[in-house]
């Protein structure tokens, strides 16, 4: 007698993860813990989801956020320390129809390259800005940068940072929030899932705003550096959520598009 076939139960598994078709198949090669890698799968889904690839150009500069070229398929040019900012508005001047977006860390927009964020963002400059501010030199050797808290130790300041001698942390978003050609604004982070989601809508609406013709756009998104701030990965994300953010709070700091009164039509 033949065996009756044996009916495998269905699987009751479903797919919950994908790699996104912008973000490249290899390996890593950020420190354990960087919260680099999470911002890029951010940058890759929305590119993804809002079918941005053949239209983009990514600029970033001098600093671990420069090697964004290696995990992200869309055009880069790569700038001079601090100078993305200037590189974007060429590349956005040349070409009007791109999607145009920098990508920088906070030694590099809030230090070398602060007349150039300034001066894009008082200009309007239609590009959107992904600030990654884990608070210090990441790649250079872990030395105080303007974002540092205040007793942070660090390579340049190694019994903390203190006020008298290096000044208080500079809060560069709230900063450009103030002026007029800066559309839209604000804070997000990488310390839990829930906030991942929510820095992931404030890339979006950024990403958004400059779609629909608006001006200059930035999300600074507070992240990691565990080897930079002496710390585990687990005692860094801790950190981030509890003590960073007493700084530098999370949320919205201008959104003008939203703001702006509606205009109503004569009846």
């Amino acid at each position: 007698m033949t065996a009756e076939p044996t009916v495998a139960p269905t699987d009751p598994r479903r797919l919950i993860y994908s790699r996104p078709d912008a973000l490249t198949d290899r390996s890593s090669h950020y420190c354990p813990g960087c919260g680099h890698g999470i911002i890029h799968r951010l940058v890759a889904e929305l590119i993804d989801e809002m079918k941005l690839a053949p239209r983009t150009i990514g600029v970033a500069s001098v600093g671990c956020s420069v090697f964004a070229y290696d995990y992200l398929q869309v055009d880069f040019v790569e700038s001079p320390h601090g100078r993305a900012p200037a590189v974007a508005t060429g590349v956005r001047r040349v070409r009007p129809d791109a999607f145009v977006f920098t990508y920088q860390g906070d030694g590099d927009l809030a230090a070398i390259g602060t007349a150039e964020i300034i001066h894009a963002a008082a200009r309007g400059e239609r590009f959107s800005v992904i600030f990654v501010n884990n608070g210090i030199y990441g790649m250079t050797g872990g030395q105080m940068a303007p974002t540092t808290l205040l007793g942070q130790k660090t390579t340049s300041s190694p019994l903390g940072r203190e006020a008298s001698l290096a000044g208080y942390p500079i809060p560069i978003t709230e900063m450009l929030a103030l002026m007029p050609g800066v559309t839209y604004a604000a804070r997000g982070s990488i310390a839990d899932p829930q906030l991942i989601g929510r820095t992931k809508a404030m890339l979006r609406r950024a990403f958004q705003v400059q779609l629909d013709g608006g001006g200059f756009s930035i999300v600074e998104v507070l992240s990691t550096c565990p080897i930079g701030w002496g710390m585990t990965p687990v005692a860094a994300m801790e950190h981030l959520a509890h003590e960073v953010v007493e700084t530098y709070p999370l949320g919205v700091i201008v959104d003008r598009r939203a703001e702006a009164p509606a205009t109503g039509g004569r009846g």
